[in-house]
């Protein structure tokens, strides 16, 4: 019998989040196992009891939710041995994707859990951001994104229609009335990018946005992150580019690059235009920029 905290985003889903942590509670308890109740009221809250639980000694951490409730339940475990269990109960569901995890199907992600706790998890690299000179961090795991996916990725957080990725298509179009191209300095492994640019994005994963394959090849057990450099785009450039984006297909353009770097180091450059947005990670709000990233490998163990 295996000791789990649970942590249930309830408004996971259009709602479905808390009828979908009910569901886990009862298919873990029917298994035997040792189910502990760790939801709050808020996801600080949440993350607390998370806390405290994981010191005072469990065998996993799992959490029902969508991306957001997989990032605060990374900032829990990684970097320790305790693994994390993940139930996609969310409206992107982006790490869960990457993973290789069920998605909307509550028996069968508990069989994975169940899966990584009897043959053991698999580890997959983790990302420290932080701000630099700071040893205060936060992890992600999935993308890192501070530019124009960032303003979309923070309009569409305070939307609460549609669902998935065509809410990022109506965020989008809200935010691209008041665009121009942002000024940034990115310090990679292999060099220096100073341009006027549409959007950076340090990914861990292929997919932002609830399926946006941001970085098609990007794996998660590879040490590297797959850095996609996009530059000046025009309004009319930016609605061109984006429906290719689904499938990857903005790669081709000329405009765009991606590079392959253990660590990343985004500023603002001032010259080359206006300040980037606020970056975001794991469709959550990280901060300004400056910021460092730098890949931990192996750092995550998923109960898979």
């Amino acid at each position: 019998m295996s000791h789990l905290g649970v942590v249930v985003n309830p408004t996971a889903g259009k709602g479905r989040g808390s009828r979908t942590g009910a569901r886990v509670h009862e298919l873990l308890q029917a298994r035997g196992h040792q189910v502990e109740d760790l939801s709050g009221r808020t996801l600080e809250q949440a993350s607390d009891r998370a806390r405290a639980a994981a010191l005072a000694g469990l065998d996993g951490l799992v959490v029902v939710g969508g991306d957001g409730i997989v990032h605060l339940g990374v900032n829990v475990v990684a970097g320790t041995d305790l693994p994390l269990g993940v139930v996609a109960a969310g409206t992107g569901n982006d790490i869960a994707r990457a993973l290789g995890l069920p998605r909307d199907d509550v028996r069968a992600a508990v069989d994975a859990v169940e899966h990584g706790l009897d043959h053991g998890p698999r580890h997959v690299d983790a990302v420290r951001v932080s701000t630099p000179g700071r040893a205060a961090h936060e992890w992600f795991v999935g993308v890192l994104s501070c530019g124009f996916d960032a303003a979309i990725n923070a309009r569409a957080n305070e939307m609460t229609w549609p669902r998935g990725s065509a809410r990022y298509v109506r965020a989008l179009v809200a935010e691209l009335a008041a665009f121009r191209p942002y000024g940034y300095r990115v310090t990679l492994d292999d060099g220096v990018w100073e341009e006027s640019g549409t959007l950076v994005a340090a990914a861990n994963v292929p997919w932002i946005g609830g399926g946006l394959k941001i970085a098609p090849d990007a794996v998660m057990d590879d040490g590297l992150l797959d850095v996609v450099l996009a530059g000046p785009f025009t309004k009319p450039g930016v609605v061109k580019i984006f429906p290719g984006i689904y499938q990857g297909k903005h790669l081709g353009h000329p405009a765009v690059e991606v590079r392959r770097s253990r660590s990343i180091l985004i500023e603002p450059l001032e010259s080359a235009g206006p300040h980037p947005p606020v970056a975001f990670a794991d469709g959550e709000r990280i901060g300004p920029l400056p910021l460092l990233a730098q890949v931990d490998p192996g750092a995550l163990r998923v109960l898979c």
